[in-house]
């Protein structure tokens, strides 16, 4: 028994001495104790819906984070109401001397796929303008067991503004997102001014420029139309998708309308591209989703629509890439090399016709030739993406000189 007692108090004595050396540690020169929960720094949080969001075909849509209009959604099939609420292709600016950046959104489908990614089919990532380009400095990985999540995009920065875009998720809507920055740093919404209304002390209000000088002065988007595969499966993240690299090498928007299994030629999205202000290029990638006799029946219907609209706007026609497993499916070939004729027939009535500034672009070597760029033979990797921006780069860059 007197052992266990003198083993207890020299427990005791060992415990008060630790404490005591942690207590004058803690007084050194460059020491502190650690902040508890309420000395932590606090978040001012921006509701992203006041803010102008980049890469829509026509700025009055029917929420904020969604891809169509009010009429169109109401024209659509089922499938595509569906996939048109989701957030491919747009995206948010803002400048900051926040030293973290925090964002926090709510996923409309909760969306999780076994061939991709959550961070690219629901998540977001972060880029920050160079001299020189846009680099990538983090990413949000979506809470999977429920609709909201709260994450940093980004810490520890430098000091000093710097301007950043949010690309946000590729196969799932959002119908709520913030950002946050520390207390007391700046953030200023691009496409927004100061209104002078705030005092000094607060920093400055901000307000929408005037839609029409907005949209007026933005560069002549890229428009895309296609299938899955242009809408970002099944990249990692989504600044990875091949609309997303175009548009940072091209310095301007590119307008995402690829729609998972149904770029069906659809005549009201026909008419949604008519309606883009100012267009640089039109680029048709739907021949994955269709058969050889839905291209030879609905193609010159919807290039019509989008040549009375822009006579002398660029077409350009994206063949299929082949399938990895082609090389070894005379089938599988067979079916491509078909639909890839029927987009090629189409594309030269349409010039015999008297259809100008169409171009064509092969799929033998879009993505390659090694088998490395898909992760089901079909949906492309970050490899098949920029793969694929590389491609279409060259012939993109000249009508958006």
């Amino acid at each position: 028994m007197r052992k266990l007692i003198l083993s207890l108090l020299m427990f005791c004595a060992l415990q008060v001495s630790a404490l005591q050396a942690s207590a004058q540690a803690s007084a050194l020169p460059g020491s502190a104790p650690l902040a508890s929960p309420s000395q932590a720094s606090a978040q001012v949080w921006h509701d992203a819906a006041q803010m102008h969001v980049f890469g829509k075909a026509v700025e009055a849509t029917y929420a904020p984070f969604v891809r169509f209009p009010e009429d169109i959604n109401a024209q659509a099939r089922k499938a595509l109401k569906n996939l048109g609420q989701d957030a491919a292709g747009l995206y948010l600016q803002f400048r900051t001397d926040s030293p973290t950046v925090h964002v926090r959104w709510t996923s409309v489908k909760q969306l999780t796929m076994s061939h991709m990614a959550s961070v690219g089919s629901r998540g977001l990532d972060l880029y920050v303008r160079t001299a020189k380009d846009w680099r990538f400095v983090g990413s949000a990985r979506p809470d999977l067991k429920k609709a909201e999540t709260t994450r940093v995009l980004v810490k520890e920065l430098d000091p000093g503004m710097k301007t950043f875009r949010i690309y946000l998720s590729l196969y799932d809507g959002i119908s709520a997102l913030e950002i946050g920055v520390e207390e007391g740093s700046s953030f200023e919404p691009e496409g927004f001014e100061p209104t002078g209304a705030a005092l000094e002390s607060e920093g400055p209000a901000f307000e929408p420029k005037p839609s029409a000088e907005m949209w007026k002065t933005r560069k002549a988007p890229v428009v895309m139309y296609g299938t899955s595969i242009l809408q970002g499966g099944c990249v990692s993240r989504p600044g990875m998708a091949a609309t997303n690299i175009l548009g940072r090498w091209l310095d301007r928007e590119v307008v995402n309308l690829g729609f998972s299994g149904n770029a069906l030629l659809d005549a009201e999205i026909a008419e949604l591209m008519a309606r883009v202000e100012n267009p640089a290029v039109f680029v048709l990638d739907n021949v994955p989703n269709d058969t050889p006799e839905m291209i030879l029946e609905r193609m010159e219907p919807f290039v019509k629509t989008l040549r009375e609209a822009h006579p002398d706007v660029p077409i350009v026609f994206v063949e299929q890439a082949p399938y990895a497993h082609d090389f070894v499916s005379a089938s599988s070939a067979g079916r491509v090399r078909r639909k890839n004729e029927a987009q090629y027939t189409m594309y030269k009535r349409l010039k015999a016709a008297g259809y100008k500034k169409l171009y064509y672009v092969s799929g033998e070597k879009l993505i390659g030739t090694d088998g490395e760029a898909t992760v089901d033979y079909v949906h492309q990797t970050d490899l098949g993406a920029m793969r694929y921006a590389e491609a279409l780069y060259p012939i993109l860059k000249r009508p958006c000189k």
